[in-house]
């Protein structure tokens, strides 16, 4: 009878064990949930970075090409200048054939030349002598023009290089500065309701910071501004003066027509940007770095027609990037 207990006992002890196991697996599920997650959210943003960098280095590259051309317009014009010049040399030359040919027939028919003929013989020479420099100066013009645009095209190159790196620079740099504000701002903000980050953007809810159908802030959204303005000045003392960092304040609305004092969502939407700049400005932000837009319905999230996606489309963002 006692071993029977023993047996028992011995039995019931092994249950802490599996339960043990079970949670740690659970655990290791969690974390690589995690690591895909916050995987997916970096690889977001540095792929938003790169073609944003791509787009400016597209458009500096353009303008280059711009130039290249307008270069070689003029090395063209230049070229025609002297096909031109030896042209009319080439001209000269058989006028001149010409006259001298008529000249050495005048000679043979008379036995002296007048003096009025050696007079014109001189003339000829000094005509050609003359020709024959133009046309020395016009080649050494020419090639010294196409030396000087191989110059340019090699200074425009290199100008091209430096150009892309210091741009890469700045946008890496922009990007760091990008990083610590919301992280800061995630810090900060982390357990409110309707505040998130979508990509590059760190999107508020309309509802947090203005009451139905109204651009003036509520008391609760003041107060997540003024924390925001708090949070951005700690950052841009950091943030070197020669940098064109700008933070965008883009208001958003649904589709729904509206029934207050503002004709429409652009005027709502506008206005609701214009406000929050206006209490960035006030808490101490240098409007230089501060830009106010309305999209109105035109860049929804969620294309959905339910209260769900009215609720989402109806936002305030924020984006910290160049000018």
């Amino acid at each position: 009878m006692a071993r029977r207990r023993k047996k028992l006992h011995a039995g019931l002890d092994a249950w802490p064990g599996y339960v043990d196991a079970l949670s740690t697996l659970l655990m290791v599920v969690i974390f690589v949930l995690l690591v895909f997650v916050m995987g997916q959210t970096l690889l977001s943003a540095a792929l938003s970075r790169r073609e944003h960098v791509l787009e400016k280095v597209q458009g500096q590259a353009a303008e280059l090409a711009r130039m290249l051309d307008m270069e070689h317009a003029h090395s063209h014009d230049l070229e025609g200048q002297v096909s031109t010049l030896q042209s009319q040399h080439q001209q000269d030359m058989a006028d001149l054939a010409s006259q001298t040919q008529a000249a050495a027939q005048a000679t043979q028919a008379a036995s002296a030349l007048s003096v009025a003929d050696q007079t014109r013989i001189t003339q000829l020479d000094d005509t050609l002598t003359d020709l024959n420099l133009r046309l020395s100066a016009l080649a050494q013009a020419l090639d010294a023009s196409q030396k000087d645009i191989q110059a340019r095209d090699e200074k425009i190159g290199d100008l091209s290089g430096k150009l892309n790196a210091a741009l890469l620079d700045k946008v890496n740099e922009l990007s760091r500065y990008r990083s610590e504000f919301f992280g800061r701002l995630r810090d900060l903000l982390h357990n409110q309701k309707g505040v998130n980050i979508v990509g590059d953007r760190f999107v508020f809810q309309s509802e947090v910071l203005f009451p139905t159908g109204s651009a003036d802030l509520s008391a609760e959204g003041r107060k997540e501004i003024i924390a925001l303005a708090h949070t951005l000045k700690a950052v841009a003392a950091h943030i070197p003066k020669d940098m064109p960092w700008i933070v965008r304040v883009d208001g958003h609305a649904d589709r729904q027509p509206i029934h207050t004092a503002f004709p429409s969502n652009w005027e709502l939407s506008s206005a609701r940007a214009i406000t929050v700049v206006k209490l960035l400005v006030a808490e101490g932000i240098d409007p230089h770095h501060l830009a106010a837009t309305g999209f109105s319905d035109y860049q929804p999230l969620d294309s959905h027609s339910t209260p769900e996606a009215y609720a989402r489309n109806r936002r305030i963002e924020f984006r910290l990037t160049d000018r």
